[in-house]
């Protein structure tokens, strides 16, 4: 028996400001620090070890997990992936969602947020918000950073880091990966058979610790949000 813990960053200034933010990188609001505390807090009540940490190369969710860390008084290195990086939002980028929903209206923007396959316009390489012009990017391979993703896209990425990495170590261990809404989504999709309709419903709070008991054939015995009040539905439980 081991526990996989998917925690969302906590708010973020771009959350707050309410703009498409993807593979740009920008850190916790005070809000979001108080969500990464709490859920450090929520985590050390269950009394679980976590043996082995993730976290995509964003600030925002590195903090995340450090506030946690700090919270449960662990100092183990963390393996940072690229692969759990937020779904690149393209030319949408830096755009604010209420002001993008009245120009090109709800129904399309709702499609290039919550749809399975439909990738928005490609961020031109010369803004300087494309991944291409942001310094913690600079020793990726050029070839494998994207100028657009739809959550089919996150998906393979985040997927074959999980069976590749991740998986093997939820052998008696617990793991806990701290990342974004659409590599989370992405990450859910895959352990609980979500069909397309499924995984476009499905929203990840931030700060919200989602703790999934899984046996040793990595099959799911329980899930649960820790902190309840915030929860949102799985639509699996």
């Amino acid at each position: 028996m081991s526990f996989l813990i998917l925690v969302r960053h906590g708010q973020s200034t771009w959350n707050l400001e309410k703009r498409f933010t993807g593979w740009v990188d920008v850190d916790l609001t005070d809000k979001g620090k108080l969500e990464a505390e709490k859920a450090g807090v929520l985590i050390r009540e269950k009394k679980i070890n976590i043996d082995t940490y993730y976290s995509s190369l964003q600030l925002r969710a590195k903090n995340t997990l450090k506030i946690i860390q700090k919270t449960l008084n662990d100092e183990k290195k963390f393996t940072e992936a690229w692969q759990l990086n937020e779904r690149h939002y393209g030319a949408l980028t830096g755009l604010n969602k209420e002001e993008t929903s009245k120009k090109l209206g709800e129904k399309k923007v709702h499609e290039f947020r919550r749809s399975w396959d439909i990738r928005p316009e490609p961020l031109d390489k010369k803004s300087p918000l494309h991944p291409v012009n942001i310094d913690i990017y600079k020793e990726l391979p050029k070839e494998i950073i994207p100028n657009t993703e739809s959550l089919k896209d996150t998906y393979k990425r985040v997927v074959t880091f999980y069976e590749s990495n991740i998986k093997k170590q939820l052998i008696n261990n617990n793991v806990l990966i701290s990342a974004h809404g659409n590599s989370i989504r992405a990450l859910c999709k895959y352990l609980f058979n979500l069909d397309d309709e499924k995984i476009s419903k499905l929203e990840i709070p931030t700060g919200n610790p989602l703790m999934l008991k899984m046996d040793n054939k990595y099959d799911i015995s329980n899930c649960e949000y820790l902190d309840q009040d915030r929860s949102k539905d799985l639509l699996v439980y």
